[in-house]
């Protein structure tokens, strides 16, 4: 494990930067690799995007269909560093037991994602800072002193998102924060050093950095100088805001409707601090850009935006969460800017969250087929036309207590993540897999649950885009047995097997 001179005590940065090696061991041109990674963003409106990760994507920028495997935090986080859908990096929650950073997953997965790849066949000095999976630092799986294959560089945060009193774990050794704002505020000491590690790193070798923080994850906690911000901001009062989900799974047809006015107070108080904690995010991206910028690598630079899962304010009905199948809970932004990508494109192209660790090994120069990852390379994509999948899959596996949740009552054991006016955002038979597919002929979601009902749900996005209306019994047999066959073949597809095109309906 490498050290370098520290100056200070879920956005991740993929910076990559094309340089020229010296070294005998490199006979080509390489590019360093940075992503920018936000936890649980749906919604991206001007106003509520941080003013300096557009002014940074202005003008040189891709925009796409970007979509997660998963609808919650550990699973994706697992599919974006494997580039495996959750069926087989086997990571179904964020619990250890579900094998987020457990010793199976450090045994069997973290020798094969992409930040291993690149320093074990790219030369790269690789860097990390900020939330890594939920249950990393767990004692039960190694603790803090577990460094990743991988990594050079390792500031990774113990357990879930903080903002204050946690502990990190810096190349292997704890290092505990308190609640001085200068000293310890996370996202301010993930931007302080990774300005340090642009500075001492070598410059002779290409490098990989990701940075992720917290933010806009609960608790919300705002630095001092953003509380005040987004006093007059609500959650968006989509289509499908605080309306009932009559002809959907029972766990969203269970919410109560109209929402209490104390869920809706809630839920636009809590859309507005997880804005405010957005604002250190930019502050984080402003340095590192400046930092580029001094060193001449800025307009060589490629920079990605997105975030781990989407998130839910009010849509049927159902307070604040994820895990959901529609949208707002598996859509996430992806904006890409960089030297070699026509500015200003907008793609309708299904990429997932599982096509990044592809990508990136890609633009190393490393050949994807190599790997065992699901996912593809969306480089072509950005730089030239070039053939794409049709259709994608998204997996969940539900959670519940055994026990009756003490907010809810009424609905029994076999749910959690219940609201004081029981409304439950999850249950042990909220088990399901969609395919989302998009032709010329069709833009289809197609999901069945695992449950007693063997529920379907089937939306048209492109008659409603909002997912109103439930037309799994409209819909014409042959489309709807179409698509289950190909949702059966996804289910159980690996590799290149998981990249064949879609089925056209």
């Amino acid at each position: 494990m490498n050290t370098y001179p520290i100056k200070s005590k879920g956005i991740f940065f993929l910076v990559i930067l094309k340089c020229n090696c010296s070294s005998s061991q490199i006979s080509h041109q390489m590019s360093n690799i940075l992503i920018l990674y936000s936890i649980k963003v749906f919604q991206f409106s001007l106003f509520s995007t941080p003013p300096l990760i557009l002014k940074v994507l202005c003008g040189k920028i891709i925009k796409t269909s970007f979509f997660v495997a998963s609808p919650l935090c550990c699973p994706s986080r697992a599919s974006i560093l494997t580039g495996k859908y959750p069926h087989n990096h086997h990571v179904i929650n964020n619990t250890l037991e579900g094998n987020c950073s457990s010793e199976a997953w450090q045994k069997t997965q973290e020798p094969e994602t992409f930040p291993a790849i690149l320093q074990k066949y790219g030369y790269y000095q690789t860097f990390f800072a900020g939330k890594y999976l939920n249950e990393y630092g767990n004692k039960q799986a190694g603790g803090v002193e577990h460094v990743p294959p991988g990594w050079d560089y390792w500031f990774a945060l113990e357990r879930n998102s903080k903002y204050y009193n946690y502990t990190l774990s810096v190349n292997g050794k704890a290092q505990r924060h308190g609640q001085n704002y200068s000293e310890d505020y996370l996202t301010d000491v993930l931007a302080n050093v990774s300005i340090d590690f642009l500075q001492y790193k070598s410059n002779y070798r290409p490098f990989f950095m990701m940075v992720s923080t917290p933010a806009p994850h609960s608790p919300w906690t705002a630095a001092p100088q953003y509380e005040g911000q987004f006093t007059k901001v609500k959650a968006p009062r989509d289509p499908n805001f605080n309306v009932h989900g009559k002809d959907k799974h029972w766990l969203v047809r269970q919410a109560k409707t109209p929402m209490a006015n104390s869920s809706v107070e809630y839920l636009d108080n809590a859309y507005r601090r997880r804005w405010r904690t957005l604002l250190s995010v930019d502050d984080l991206v402003e340095k590192v850009v400046k930092k580029l910028e001094v060193r001449g690598e800025l307009e060589n630079t490629y920079i990605i935006f997105t975030s781990d899962n989407g998130y839910h304010t009010g849509q049927f009905s159902m307070p604040l969460d994820k895990r959901q199948l529609y949208e707002f809970d598996i859509r996430v932004p992806l904006l890409v800017r960089g030297p070699d990508i026509k500015p200003n494109q907008t793609s309708s192209l299904l990429v997932a969250n599982i096509d990044l660790g592809p990508t990136i090994v890609d633009m190393a120069g490393w050949d994807v087929n190599k790997t065992k990852m699901d996912g593809m390379s969306f480089l072509p994509i950005m730089v030239r036309n070039s053939t794409w999948r049709s259709d994608f899959l998204v997996e969940y596996e539900g959670e519940g207590h055994n026990v009756s949740d003490p907010a809810c009552p009424i609905l029994g054991p076999g749910v959690s993540e219940c609201f004081p006016d029981c409304v439950c955002e999850d249950s042990y038979n909220n088990t399901y897999a969609c395919v989302r597919t998009v032709s010329p002929a069709a833009n289809l979601q197609y999901c069945e649950f695992d449950d007693n009902e063997v529920f379907v749900e089937v939306y048209n996005l492109t008659a409603d885009p909002f997912q109103l209306t439930n037309i799994a019994k409209t819909i014409d047999q042959e489309v709807l047995e179409k698509m289950n066959h190909r949702l059966m073949m996804l289910q159980s597809c690996s590799g290149q097997s998981c990249r064949t095109p879609g089925t056209k309906v």
